[in-house]
């Protein structure tokens, strides 16, 4: 259970700081229950020197792997540590017979906008935020390289 709580911690830490300062609120990965997802093996921990800096919440679905989460401790980001869990969701989805990726968030998060951008995923539509109106998520899809 201490991987729940760094877990949970890591979110709360990464995502509530950044979507307050642009959007105002605080996005459902900062307060969700991580235990049901730990017992699905849809998270893993980044570590470094034994210390968790980093998450990565993945869904498999039956034609695609969903990066559900990356979020990296505020005093890690900067370290390269984001574009390695991306990485490891390439080398899942690729373990798992996936041909592609998807993910999404918020349009006003422009750093990760940035981020997925740069790493190769390409914007494939808009939608409204299911549950705050007004705002709009982007949807991105990146075709799983070859191992």
């Amino acid at each position: 259970m201490g991987d729940r709580k760094a877990v949970q911690q890591i979110s709360a830490d990464a995502y509530t700081p950044a979507y307050m300062a642009v959007i105002g609120a605080v996005p459902k990965p900062a307060m969700e229950d991580y235990g049901p997802r730990i017992v699905k093996g849809e998270v893993w921990l980044l570590e470094v020197d034994k210390a968790p800096v980093g998450i990565a919440v993945l869904e498999e679905h039956s034609d695609h792997l969903l990066v559900y989460s990356i979020a990296v401790t505020p005093e890690a980001q900067g370290q390269g540590h984001g574009t390695a869990l991306l990485r490891f969701a390439d080398q899942r989805a690729a373990a798992a017979g996936k041909l592609e990726i998807r993910l999404y968030t918020n349009q006003r998060m422009e750093r990760n906008v940035a981020l997925y951008r740069d790493y190769g995923y390409i914007a494939v539509g808009t939608r409204p935020h299911p549950s705050r109106p007004g705002e709009v998520l982007i949807d991105f899809v990146r075709k799983v390289p070859p191992s």
